[in-house]
């Protein structure tokens, strides 16, 4: 391919608005052009790019056995209604309605559109297992998009949904597509990582994400030799403490002055904040209303939002004001476990169960309980409620250490979510009618394309991994009206093509410095540079990821070329 020939439109400063690395290399370097907020149009490179990935995902897919579909990217506001999502999806889903006044939206997920087009048609548990996958274009409309495709508004999605008679064979399809997506990842010459995640709004028992691990990343990730989760859903062995608990036995009420702080508690009573119990009182959101819930973590812990809010059940969880606090009958700084206004539902985290000597807020101004034993509730009011943080120990006995990762994948174990809301079913052994359990696994496509260069750049542009790069060889030349230079590297690109090598040849009429930026800002792994030193049968190669030049004999270029790309 001739570089005059291609629309590459590199520019030497990104926007101002762009601040992610990835951001600004690729609208730099050519692969992509905003349109709007959270719009983007993928330009050649982009493109070509956006292919490559699809067909490494699209083959491994294959591969596990999954059947390749298009569904339509807008879907009737009818099914949406039948799971229930319609109403409480949030602003993120594009809803509109047509000339006749039909309600859509433009789809963030296609759940509902595949139930809809099994139901019906798969009948029998004999059917079954079955799973259907698209890479097709998504919209979800931002309230802050930004970091260029890395959070756009509108995207391209590989999203799967499969299909079984029984809870075994989901699992088995989970771990068959947790092998495929990492073998995707691999195949893409990523450092990644799966990690235990929460389902959020997709819904289901159990799920896991596909890291790309990156400074730049919005996710934090606990890890430890043998254990990796999202801070939304981290676990760990319970903590235990060597300072000496509050020596009061028995329950007591003591009077505690302008104590309205876990510190100024621990303080006042000279113990160590472990023994103590923090009161969050949370305004959780519910599909039809919304109420205060209290939430109970050690002293020392802090509340973890998601789990707060799944513990719930409810929508989203928020901080409540203080006339909420006040109207609930609640006492802030004060709030304990014991004595609460009977209308007030609360959560106990799970490593405060039958802990004893502790102390905690009385639910009276000014007053705390001493001697305060975690005991007689029920055991639904205890939940996995602490945020797990770096330095706690790793349910595998290591020590949890942080880092930053980029969201790729997320597969689920859905269950009968959907199918059960949107009757779905099928005739199991017996001949009853039973809702399909369900699995969903999807991977960004257009964002692995972010996620990438997040990985692999360097001050000078993009390096592409040699695994899936736009190019595999940037051909420059020197002197683009030098006759010798011009057929080497027009002979060199033929022999190579035909190779079955990508090859860019950048034969512009350009400066050579202006070549070289080029090159080094486009990131392809390997060129050659064909200039003065060919009076000489010489000619130089170059490796992107480190710059290193050497020189080899001119007459040795393509053998030596095809070694390297080989390899």
């Amino acid at each position: 391919m001739k570089f005059s020939k291609l629309f590459i439109p590199t520019i030497k400063e990104a926007p101002k608005d762009a601040t992610l690395i990835s951001h600004q290399l690729l609208i730099r370097a050519g692969f992509i052009a905003s349109s709007g907020a959270g719009l983007y149009n993928l330009l050649p490179l982009g493109l070509k790019m956006l292919h490559k990935i699809s067909a490494i995902v699209r083959d491994e897919m294959n591969k596990a056995g999954a059947n390749e579909l298009a569904m339509s990217v807008v879907t009737p506001a009818s099914l949406w209604s039948q799971s229930g999502r319609y109403e409480v999806f949030g602003k993120e889903l594009l809803r509109f309605k047509d000339r006749k006044n039909n309600a859509f939206v433009f789809s963030p997920t296609n759940e509902e559109s595949i139930v809809d087009i099994v139901r019906g048609r798969i009948t029998s548990y004999k059917q079954l297992p079955l799973n259907l996958y698209q890479i097709n274009t998504k919209f979800r409309d931002e309230a802050r998009p930004r970091f260029g495709i890395m959070r756009a508004r509108e995207f391209v999605m590989k999203d799967a949904y499969s299909f079984h008679a029984d809870e075994k064979d989901l699992k088995r399809e989970f771990a068959n597509m947790e092998r495929a997506y990492n073998a995707i990842f691999t195949r893409l010459g990523l450092s990644f990582v799966a990690v235990n995640a929460d389902s959020g709004a997709i819904g289901g028992s159990g799920s896991k994400e596909f890291m790309v691990l990156a400074n730049s990343g919005e996710d934090d990730i606990l890890l430890s030799q043998n254990y990796a989760a999202n801070v939304e859903a981290a676990i760990r062995q319970a903590r235990t403490s060597d300072a000496p608990r509050p020596e009061s036995n028995a329950m007591s009420k003591f009077k505690t002055p302008d104590c309205d702080t876990i510190a100024k508690v621990a303080e006042f009573f000279h113990v160590d904040a472990f023994y103590t119990i923090k009161a969050v009182i949370k305004k959780a959101i519910f599909e039809n209303g919304s109420k205060i819930i209290v939430f109970f973590v050690r002293g020392d812990d802090e509340l973890q939002n998601i789990k707060a809010q799944n513990a719930a059940k409810a929508l989203e969880i928020e901080d409540a004001s203080a006339d909420e606090i006040a109207k609930a009958g609640l006492v802030a700084g004060y709030c304990g476990p014991a004595h609460l206004p009977e209308n007030i539902d609360f959560y106990i985290d799970n490593e405060l169960k039958n802990e004893s000597q502790m102390i905690c807020g009385a639910n009276e101004f000014g007053y705390h309980i001493v001697g305060f034993k975690v005991s007689n509730f029920k055991d639904e009011r205890f939940a996995d409620l602490v945020a797990v943080k770096a330095g706690d120990i790793s349910v595998d006995g290591g020590i949890l250490s942080l880092k930053k990762g980029i969201e790729v994948g997320h597969i689920f174990q859905l269950g009968q979510k959907y199918s059960r809301a949107m009757n779905a079913t099928f005739l199991d052994e017996n001949g009853k009618a039973t809702p399909f359990i369900m699995g969903c696994y999807g991977i960004g496509v257009s964002r692995l394309i972010a996620a990438m260069v997040e990985q692999n750049h360097d001050e000078r542009g993009i390096i592409w991994q040699k695994q899936c790069a736009p190019f595999d060889l940037h051909i420059i030349v020197g002197d683009v009206k030098n006759e010798k230079q011009m057929s080497f590297a027009s002979e060199l690109e033929s022999e190579l093509e035909s190779a079955g090598f990508e090859v860019l040849l950048d034969d512009r009429n350009e400066r050579f410095g202006v070549k070289m930026a080029d090159f080094e800002l486009i990131g392809i792994p390997n060129a050659i540079i064909i200039a003065k030193s060919l009076e000489n049968e010489q000619v130089e190669i170059i490796t992107r990821k480190n710059l290193i030049k050497e020189k080899i004999p001119a007459n040795q270029a393509k053998i030596e070329l095809e070694k390297r790309l080989k390899a």
